[in-house]
C-alpha cells in the first residue's frame, strides 16, 4: 500500500455526509502539525473548516483547496460493496468520496508533507484550506472563511482546487475558470376558479407563459473567451390542485442561469425583473446567488500548471471553463489566480464511485511538482 492510498481509505471510512466532517479534518490536522504546519480550526454553525499553513506567512501564498464532506451514498444495496468501507477491484478504489474528493485531499496532504520536509525554509506560504460544506448549502464553508479572510487581510496569490476535473486520464484537463450560477424562484399569483367560468378567475399559467417564453428565447451573449454563452434553464414548474376543472391560484417556477463574465448576478437579476415587469404579472421573485464566474488569464499559475501537466501526460492539457461550480468561486474574488486539477470525473455522486489506483498514487507527485515550481 502507498501513503496516499492508505490515507484516502482512512478518510473514506469516516462517513462525512455533508456538513458532518466526521473527524476527517482532525485526522489531517494531526498529520500536518507533525509536519510543521500551523493549523487553525474554523467552525461556523455545523460546518468544520481547516486552515493549515507552512512558511513565513508572507507571499506568495499558494492554497490547496478541498472538501472533506461527501454526498449521501443512496441505497446501500445498490453498491457492490459498503460505500464507507473502501475496496480495491480491477485497479480502482471504490467508496463514497474516492474521486470527489477524498483522494485529492489525501494527495494534497502527502504532497504538503513531502514539500515541508524537503524545503523547510521555503519562501512564501503553502496552505491547505478544507471545508465540510462544499456538497451542501456552501454557506458556512469556504464562503464564510473567505469573508473572514477579507476582513483580516489574508493574502492568497494562487489556489489549486482538487476537484475531479480530468476527462479521460489524470491531467488531461486544466480548469481555468467556472461559470457563475444564479437561481430564481418565481411565484406568479392569480385567482383560483372554475374552468367553466374563466372570467371569474385569473390563470397565472396563461399570464406567465409569454414571459417564460421570452426568457427562454432570450439571447444573452455569444460567450466570453473560453466560456460558452450564458444559458437560462427552467428546471421546475408547479401549479394547480391536481383537478382538471380548477384554474390554479398560483404558479411557481424554478430556473437557473449559468453565466460567463459578461454578466454579474445584480445585472442579470435586474434584466430578468425588467422583462417580467413588461408582462404585467403579479409576482414575487426570490434569488439565490451561488457564485460569480471567475477566470484565470495567462499568468504564473496557469503557465506553470500547463507546463507541469504537459510534462506529466506528454501533450498540452485542454484548458476549460466548463462544468458546474466549485469553492474556488469564493477564493477568486480575494484576488487569487485559481485553477482546478484533479482525478478523472467518471463516477462522482454515483453508486460505486471510484478512482483509479494508479492515478491516485500519481497524484501526490503531480501536486508536489506544482508546489515546488511555484514556491521552491
Amino acid at each position: 500500500m502507498s501513503d496516499v492510498l492508505d490515507l484516502t481509505r482512512e478518510l473514506i471510512a469516516r462517513a462525512s455526509l455533508t456538513p458532518d466532517d466526521a473527524g476527517c479534518q482532525a485526522l489531517i490536522a494531526a498529520r500536518l502539525r507533525a509536519a510543521g504546519f500551523s493549523c487553525e480550526s474554523l467552525r461556523f454553525g455545523e460546518v468544520d473548516n481547516l486552515w493549515a499553513s507552512h512558511g513565513s506567512g508572507g507571499g506568495p501564498v499558494l492554497v490547496l483547496l478541498g472538501h472533506t464532506d461527501v454526498v449521501p451514498p443512496g441505497p446501500r444495496e445498490a453498491w457492490a460493496s459498503d460505500p464507507f468501507v473502501s475496496e480495491i477491484r480491477d485497479g480502482a478504489l471504490y467508496g463514497r468520496g474516492a474521486a470527489d474528493m477524498k483522494g485529492s485531499v489525501a494527495a494534497f496532504v502527502i504532497a504538503a508533507e513531502r514539500f515541508a520536509a524537503a524545503h523547510p525554509g521555503h519562501p512564501g506560504t503553502l496552505a491547505l484550506l478544507l471545508t465540510s460544506d462544499e456538497e451542501g448549502d456552501a454557506i458556512d464553508g469556504v464562503r464564510k472563511v473567505a469573508q473572514m479572510f477579507r476582513e483580516r487581510g489574508q493574502r492568497i496569490d494562487w489556489c489549486i482546487t482538487g476537484e475531479p476535473s480530468s476527462a479521460d486520464t489524470l491531467g488531461d484537463l486544466l480548469r481555468v475558470g467556472r461559470r457563475g450560477s444564479l437561481s430564481g424562484t418565481l411565484t406568479v399569483r392569480g385567482v383560483q376558479g372554475h374552468v367553466a367560468y374563466p372570467h371569474k378567475a385569473r390563470n397565472p399559467i396563461h399570464q406567465a407563459a409569454p414571459a417564460l417564453a421570452a426568457l427562454v428565447a432570450r439571447h444573452w451573449d455569444d460567450g466570453y473567451e473560453s466560456f460558452p454563452p450564458t444559458s437560462l434553464q427552467i428546471s421546475n414548474v408547479h401549479a394547480g390542485t391536481g383537478a382538471n376543472n380548477v384554474i390554479p391560484g398560483e404558479l411557481q417556477v424554478l430556473f437557473n442561469l449559468r453565466y460567463n463574465p459578461h454578466w454579474d448576478a445584480p445585472r442579470l437579476e435586474a434584466e430578468i425583473e425588467a422583462m417580467l415587469g413588461e408582462h404585467g404579472l403579479d409576482y414575487t421573485l426570490a434569488w439565490h446567488r451561488s457564485g460569480e464566474p471567475f477566470y484565470t488569464p495567462e499568468g504564473r499559475l496557469r503557465s506553470v500548471a500547463r507546463e507541469v501537466l504537459t510534462q506529466f501526460i506528454g501533450v498540452p492539457p485542454e484548458e476549460s471553463t466548463g462544468g458546474g461550480t466549485s469553492d474556488a468561486r469564493f477564493i477568486a474574488p480575494l484576488g487569487a489566480q485559481c485553477v482546478e486539477i484533479g482525478p478523472v470525473n467518471a463516477s462522482i455522486h454515483q453508486v460505486d464511485e471510484h478512482v483509479s489506483v494508479d492515478e491516485l498514487q500519481a497524484l501526490p507527485g503531480l501536486y508536489l511538482e506544482l508546489i515546488e515550481r511555484l514556491l521552491a
